[in-house]
């Protein structure tokens, strides 16, 4: 006769098996970014130029870009390098992510689940995309229109980077607000009714934000506070979609559990 494993035993492998699963999730991962940043660097100083056009198209005629390190005009695109293909390589990232956490979550969950890691995707390259094509360009004309007399604009490369990272991360990340609020309202912290209510408070707040995060000017601070607040509405509207889908399948599915009793 077999003796039983204790529950000890079955819990310490459990365990073991996943932290071996996670660490393949984690190692795949890291794989598919080191792929990805092979012809990124090959193709880094081209990946520098396309981000540094919205602002070199717009400089007085004679000037250009500097470096002031020595290292930087080799190490800066080498860095955007790093980051578009951390970039690109995210939806794979997070199907990797996906696929360790699925198997614990119920079929409603995932039902629910799929769609908002799809949609936080398309939703940050929007935000990148809606930085580099609408605002870089109107930013960078009223930046250049309001130098100085006798002042030459010359933009160290390695400081354009970072200014231009941040906002990428920053739109990208407020275009996650739609996703934001169905998780929210779907995890019962808010309701929509709440989220309807506070319109005026959601309004200022976005300005403030854009404030913080955008450069010290009006029309920087309001081409991004504007579409965060037209997200906030685009939110409230999915969230109260999903919320009734899901009341009717819960409905649905008491009506199945009575039936069934």
């Amino acid at each position: 006769m077999a003796i039983p494993e204790a529950p000890e035993s079955l819990a310490e492998g459990t365990l073991i098996s996943h932290l071996l699963e996670l660490r393949t999730r984690l190692l795949r991962s890291v794989i598919a970014v080191l792929i990805v940043t092979i012809p990124a660097m090959v193709y880094a100083n081209d990946l520098f130029g396309f981000v540094a056009r919205p602002l070199l198209k717009v400089m007085p005629k004679g000037s250009s870009m500097i470096s002031i390190s020595v290292m930087a005009p080799l190490t800066t695109p080498f860095k955007l390098a790093f980051y578009v293909a951390l970039i690109s390589a995210m939806p794979y990232v997070l199907y990797q992510v996906w696929s360790f956490i699925a198997p614990g979550l119920y079929r409603h969950e995932k039902r629910f689940a799929v769609p908002l890691l799809v949609s936080s995707i398309a939703l940050f390259y929007a935000g990148i995309a809606f930085c580099y094509y609408i605002v870089f360009p109107i930013m960078f004309v009223f930046f250049t229109a309001t130098t100085p007399t006798g002042v030459q604009m010359m933009t160290d490369m390695t400081q354009y980077l970072d200014f231009v990272l941040v906002l990428f991360l920053a739109f990208g990340v407020a275009f996650e607000i739609p996703v934001a609020i169905v998780l929210l309202v779907i995890t019962g912290l808010v309701k929509v009714e709440t989220l309807t209510r506070n319109r005026g408070y959601v309004l200022i707040g976005v300005f403030v934000q854009a404030a913080v995060i955008t450069p010290p000017d009006i029309l920087s601070q309001t081409v991004m506070a504007l579409p965060m607040y037209a997200l906030y509405e685009f939110g409230i509207v999915m969230a109260r979609i999903l919320s009734k889908r899901r009341a009717a399948d819960r409905a649905k599915q008491d009506a199945e559990e009575k039936g069934e009793n």
